[in-house]
């Protein structure tokens, strides 16, 4: 009787010779040999190691200065189209880099310019603090309630396409004159970035946070507070910042209507004048200032989403 011996022919065993299962320790066999001969024959992928731009001083640098040298070109042809050059309107010509500079001084001198851009900034402040304090709750009460998402979704995009200045009418009949009609109409702008990066932050987050929490015994309230709002923080600051572009934009022409105070007001009040290089002054003030809140909401930004 021939005895069989139970060990496979390393050369016709399948296992044997594929050295991705048969492990590190195998024997090595014709075939693991020649697969190892084809992957020395074949030139090596050079590794890519991507260096992070811009982080170093230099960088830095090289990005202030080129800020600069776009703001040298755009006063130069700011000076160029007003030099009568180009047109010789003189309201075109009174609104050169020279006369602007003429026509900053004067409202300083005034004591109106800073007064105005104070005005201006509080209404803002108000009207982002409303839509703040109702398109955050709106937002987390869209994303975690998908029926509700799915009957006040059409009315929500209906209305958002709706111009917040179409509401200036109606804003100075309910609230009269003041600074009440302006802020409703900031807030009327801010609002819809804010509810809808809120909603949109709670369907990115992911779900197994709240079945975990709800595991352990967390309450309705404090898986609200402690899982779903710093889960979604990064939306709703990003959802903010998009809202004070939006209502800076809105903010000046609302001031055009029915008030006596604000930036917006007091281009009319130099247009009526006649005094375009106090207009072209206060244009640049607005463009300043929006500027300045542009940075500074996304560095706040920045710095509460590293946290």
């Amino acid at each position: 009787m021939t005895r069989t011996d139970p060990t496979p022919d390393p050369g016709t065993d399948p296992v044997a010779a594929d050295p991705m299962i048969a492990g590190p320790g195998a024997p090595e066999t014709g075939a693991t040999s020649a697969a190892a001969d084809r992957a020395s024959d074949e030139p090596a992928v050079p590794s890519v190691r991507r260096g992070r731009r811009g982080t170093g001083g230099g960088g830095l640098a090289a990005r202030w200065g080129a800020g600069l040298v776009g703001l040298l070109l755009g006063l130069a042809v700011w000076a160029l189209l007003t030099s009568g050059l180009v047109t010789d309107d003189p309201v075109i010509g009174g609104m050169s880099p020279a006369e602007t500079w003429s026509g900053f001084g004067d409202l300083l001198d005034r004591g109106v310019l800073l007064s105005d851009a104070a005005v201006s900034l509080y209404r803002l402040v108000a009207g982002l603090a409303v839509a703040a304090l109702l398109g955050v709750p709106l937002g987390l009460w869209l994303g975690l309630r998908r029926r509700a998402e799915a009957v006040a979704g059409p009315l929500v995009q209906f209305l958002r396409m709706i111009s917040p200045l179409s509401w200036a009418p109606v804003a100075i009949a309910v609230f009269g004159i003041g600074n009440e009609p302006v802020i409703f109409l900031v807030a009327a702008a801010a609002i819809w970035p804010i509810m809808l990066s809120t909603s949109s932050g709670v369907h990115a987050m992911d779900p197994g946070y709240i079945d975990v929490a709800r595991t352990m015994g967390a309450s309705g309230w404090e898986r609200l507070t402690r899982v779903v709002i710093p889960a979604v923080r990064p939306a709703i600051l990003g959802g903010i910042r998009l809202a004070l572009g939006t209502a800076w934009i809105v903010l000046v022409p609302a001031e055009m209507l029915g008030v006596r105070s604000g930036l917006g007001y007091q281009i009319l009040n130099a247009r009526d004048q006649l005094a375009y290089d106090q207009v072209m002054a206060v244009i640049l003030v607005i463009g300043v200032l929006g500027f300045a809140l542009d940075s500074l909401s996304r560095l706040i930004l920045r710095e509460r989403t590293a946290r």
